[in-house]
């Protein structure tokens, strides 16, 4: 049994996920002496943290709760502890919840770390303090504040510009339009009160956006902010109402800070390599992305939302990302700047896994004749004029397709080749 994916634990919450988040509580509790714990805006939230404070405190760390904040901003405050843990499952739907670790320079528990969890866990292993060495828990305030000076710290020209920000109900409800305003940006709000049904989908995606890019247009702002269930995401709308594409914010965001050594994902556009960044690739997840930052480069993220600045944090963090696009709409039009980027067909899609064996798998993709293989993560399959990666998710019984090539006709071409191999070896499309 495998309890972490890409991102931590999750699942739909039941008796189980509560008794693994007690036991994780122990197991974290175990190694560590301190842990600074925090949650997002979930209903199942308070009974998910409490659970895991109990475990805590008895394997006999001290824990410290800092109550409904964003992922980043735990992670960033882990830094004074010896473990963080956040109480969340991202951007998955109000009905799931899970459990994110965090290390003190901000990144999350790597694969081996994991793998000690797990195996605690389910070995068993596991046993509390003596009462003698059992501590009181503690909780603490202000750890949103330090966070933003942290992050102002970086921006100190005013904005004097209208920005929308759409926090989704999720733990950014209150911190971006606070950081937002003490940048002297005028916000518009949307969804900025804390709910743990969630106003709108969670995940930032074009399609689950259309409020903000109306309220954009509506409005004369220069960009619409919009951030997942715990804002270890952003991603954005330009001055002229359009959703930007997650590969165009890697390049922005990454320019926008100087970086010329970049790390992302094995699904990001090739776009990367012909803006000028020297750019290593890992498997799909911020956790992976987290992982090879420590060994060196500028920036890093993924196209789904999630930006890591390693001068901050090796999280995450879609707080510190929307100072970051905001303080770039203000100087310049955003829409211009996407204008200007390269940009290829890309297409993404899913299929029900009913079983998979990638071995078997990789027989039937050779037959396209690729003209090398990648194996990083699933199976990517390099031509002249593109690529098709086929991968098994690490969060849903679902196998991920994208495609993109230097045209469309070429782009749909793969990708359909794709669905037919797949639908002909494990399931059924999406």
């Amino acid at each position: 049994m495998k309890l972490f994916g890409t991102s931590g634990i999750r699942a739909i919450v039941d008796k189980d996920l509560i008794y693994v988040a007690f036991k994780v509580g122990l197991a974290v509790g175990r190694d560590n002496d301190s842990v600074v714990v925090g949650n997002d805006t979930r209903t199942s939230s308070d009974v998910m943290k409490c659970a895991l404070i109990s475990g805590l405190l008895a394997a006999g760390a001290r824990s410290i709760d800092i109550g409904i904040v964003p992922t980043p901003t735990l992670a960033f405050i882990a830094g004074e502890f010896d473990a963080g843990v956040m109480i969340t499952a991202s951007h998955n739907p109000p009905e799931y919840n899970g459990i994110k670790l965090w290390n003190p320079d901000g990144s999350a528990f790597d694969s081996t770390q994991q793998k000690k969890i797990e195996e605690a866990i389910l070995s068993n292993a596991l046993d509390i303090a003596p009462w003698s060495e059992m501590k009181p828990g503690k909780s603490r305030s202000g750890a949103v504040e330090q966070h933003v000076e942290r992050i102002l710290r970086d921006f100190p020209a005013k904005l004097n510009c209208k920005v929308v920000v759409d926090a989704g109900g999720g733990a950014a409800a209150e911190v971006t339009p606070y950081l937002i305003t003490m940048m002297g940006g005028e916000v518009i709000p949307l969804n900025c009160s804390h709910n743990g049904m969630f106003p709108r989908k969670s995940e930032p995606t074009a399609a689950n956006l259309a409020e903000l890019m109306a309220a954009v247009k509506h409005t004369g702002a220069v960009v619409g902010i919009a951030h997942d269930g715990d804002a270890d995401r952003m991603m954005a709308v330009d001055d002229r109402g359009r959703f930007i594409p997650g590969d165009a914010l890697l390049v922005i965001l990454g320019r926008a800070i100087g970086a010329s050594s970049v790390v992302t994902t094995v699904d990001a556009s090739m776009v990367m390599e012909e803006a000028g960044f020297v750019t290593r690739r890992t498997r799909v997840g911020d956790a992976a992305v987290s992982e090879e930052l420590r060994k060196g480069g500028d920036f890093g993220g993924e196209a789904s939302g999630s930006w890591i600045f390693p001068g901050i944090s090796l999280c995450p963090d879609g707080i510190y990302a929307a100072a970051q696009i905001a303080a770039i709409a203000s100087q310049q039009r955003i829409s211009g700047l996407v204008d200007r980027l390269p940009s290829y067909p890309l297409r993404r899609g899913s299929i029900i896994n009913d079983g998979l064996d990638m071995t078997g798998l990789q027989d039937k993709l050779v037959a396209l004749k690729p003209q090398s293989i990648e194996t990083i993560d699933g199976i990517k399959l390099i031509f002249k004029d593109g690529w098709l990666l086929v991968r098994a998710s690490g969060t849903e019984p679902k196998v991920r397709l994208t495609a993109e090539a230097k045209s469309e006709t070429r782009a749909r071409q793969l990708y359909q080749s794709g669905v037919s191999i797949m639908e002909n070896s494990i399931g059924r499309t999406d």
